[in-house]
């Protein structure tokens, strides 16, 4: 990989959705020096601009920042914290799981009564910290506060990688390096946008769309793997190559956009499948109604076990969407 350590160090950033300032400032540090302009908006994205020579489109390309998470809504009197969702949790891979908030206090997620009747509603979910009473909790958590998920960065067999966040902290390490590498020679402004509350509904890249008005957005996440036991059909598959999106149950990509991706893969030997999946969707979702309406692609990289602790991902997969994304930031559009 070009920078391992890089990506690492991105997933173990504390950045529930809505609470990304940490890993805000981490890659605002990092790519400091490598574009002509870069800003925080309002509500919280991160945006670099590398201009090109003026001729081409202007391209909005975008990774959210954020994690799934749950904030807490209730303290009970054994000190036990009731949670809700901060984007989607399912309850099987959340129980047993060790969360963390952003001040550090850890805790273990369990479940009131059988985990099966339980199934897809936190509501029966808590967080145990230790404590043994609301007034103990409380020296440590307040009402309102958020915890993700623990999981450290491991190396697997084939060349895959393990850990939390990596939805979408790929698409966050992809965009750096893809920055880094655009020397500034194409013809297209390119628009690198960190952005906020993905999950949450994708809040963050309707306002990043509309302030920046691009010609062509393209959503850079991971999608659900398929090559596995597991509750999902489709055929994206690990160490097949970067996925190049072409439907999901929110958007319908542009034949232009795929294609164009398709025909730099070819050009410069870059191994890629076509993505369908029927549940999920992306920043490219809102990018594409934004305005009067945008042509919008995605570049992702499948991914198994999404919103959990422990997802997989294969460096190849990571590696060819960086090499798309140089390609197709270059690419002459007519």
């Amino acid at each position: 990989m070009r920078n391992e350590k890089l990506l690492e160090e991105l997933t173990q950033l504390w950045g529930v959705a809505g609470y990304e300032s940490l890993v805000r400032a981490y890659i605002e540090k990092e790519i400091t020096g490598l574009a002509d302009e870069m800003w925080t908006d309002a509500i919280g994205n991160l945006i670099a601009l590398k201009k090109g020579r003026g001729e081409g489109k202007k391209i909005m390309m975008i990774a959210h920042m954020d994690e799934i998470g749950f904030m807490v809504k209730k303290i009970e009197s054994d000190g036990l914290l009731r949670v809700c969702n901060m984007g989607w949790n399912w309850t099987a891979s959340a129980y047993n799981s060790r969360v963390v908030f952003k001040n550090g206090v850890q805790g273990v997620i369990g479940c009131y009564g059988a985990l099966e009747d339980a199934h897809n509603n936190v509501g029966k979910l808590f967080v145990d910290i230790g404590a043994s009473s609301r007034e103990e909790a409380e020296k440590y958590v307040k009402l309102g506060d958020c915890c993700g998920y623990f999981g450290p960065y491991m190396q697997l067999a084939n060349d895959r990688v393990c850990a939390k966040t990596l939805d979408d902290r790929i698409g966050c390490y992809q965009l750096i390096e893809a920055l880094r590498e655009n020397d500034g020679t194409g013809p297209n402004d390119v628009y690198y946008v960190f952005g906020v509350q993905e999950e949450l509904g994708c809040r963050g890249s309707k306002a990043a769309a509309e302030a920046i008005r691009p010609d062509i957005g393209i959503a850079v996440d991971i999608t659900p793997a398929h090559d596995y036991p597991c509750d999902l059909e489709g055929s994206n598959t690990l160490n097949k190559g970067v996925g190049i999106k072409i439907c999901d149950p929110s958007v319908v990509c542009d034949e232009m956009v795929i294609e164009v991706m398709e025909q730099c893969c070819r050009e410069h030997g870059i191994d890629w499948q076509r993505e369908v999946i029927d549940k999920g969707g992306t920043d490219a979702s809102s990018i594409n109604l934004s305005g009067t309406g945008v042509k919008v692609g995605g570049i992702v990289v499948a991914t198994r076990y999404p919103h959990s602790q422990s997802a997989v991902a294969a460096k190849k997969d990571i590696e060819g969407g960086i090499d798309l994304m140089t390609a197709f930031t270059k690419y002459t559009f007519s």
